[in-house]
């Protein structure tokens, strides 16, 4: 992977990280990301207004945080496998597996997600290997970090279609087809192709003039009957 760094955070917490008191429904909390000394990930912790300014009199410095309107989680219910994967589930998956090749379709989810208010962007911060931005589940408050790969403008199409894609089917990428390749031919296959003859009879041999006879010289006449038609 890229960035080992795990960039699913937990879902929002029930009570203040600092005062163990219950979150009401509609109540204005604080989310914060601290790293995590354990790993190169973070943690997620949330406050309530008085449990965060206690806090920050700690000194302890946050990676991120950002207020927010808690609403009681309604639990992660099961998901059937032969349903259709949502977008915001195969975004999950795919930051679960964490796979190189996939970062570009995984910042083009989390913008798909943010333009239909599903996700909205909390804050984002430049880091030694690159720009992560914090989305946050708009009812659940579940958070994810995405790598901003600063696609070119160029490629952005081809990454869309591929998102297309996998929302068609089901969180998964077609297989390619793979072409059977020909059976190469070995020599012992090769047979050679065999040459038509003529076949020549012992009689046709015998009747045929060799060249001896046909370049025989005339028989020479006779001298004294030549010259007297000659000259009478």
């Amino acid at each position: 992977m890229a960035i080992a760094e795990p960039w699913h955070v937990r879902a929002r917490g029930r009570e203040c990280a600092a005062t163990q008191t219950a979150f009401s429904e509609g109540e204005t909390i604080v989310t914060a990301l601290f790293p995590d000394p354990e790993s190169s990930g973070y943690l997620r912790r949330d406050y309530c207004i008085q449990g965060w300014t206690d806090h920050q009199a700690s000194g302890e410095t946050a990676f991120s945080f950002w207020r927010t309107t808690y609403a009681i989680p309604t639990g992660n219910e099961k998901t059937n496998p032969v349903e259709k994967l949502s977008a915001e589930e195969i975004l999950r998956r795919l930051i679960d597996e964490d796979e190189d090749h996939t970062e570009n379709t995984r910042f083009i989810l989390a913008v798909m997600l943010e333009r239909q208010k599903i996700l909205r962007e909390t804050d984002s911060q430049r880091t030694p290997n690159g720009i992560l931005r914090v989305y946050e589940q708009r009812k659940t408050g579940e958070i994810y970090i995405v790598k901003d790969p600063d696609i070119p403008l160029s490629q952005v199409e081809a990454v869309q279609d591929e998102v297309i894609i996998l929302l068609e089917n089901n969180g998964n990428s077609p297989k390619p087809v793979e072409m059977a390749e020909a059976p190469a031919e070995t020599d012992a296959e090769i047979e050679p192709t065999p040459v038509a003859t003529e076949e020549v009879t012992s009689e046709e041999v015998a009747t045929e003039p060799s060249d001896s006879e046909d370049h025989r010289d005339p028989p020479e006449s006779d001298s004294t009957q030549g010259a007297g038609d000659a000259f009478p």
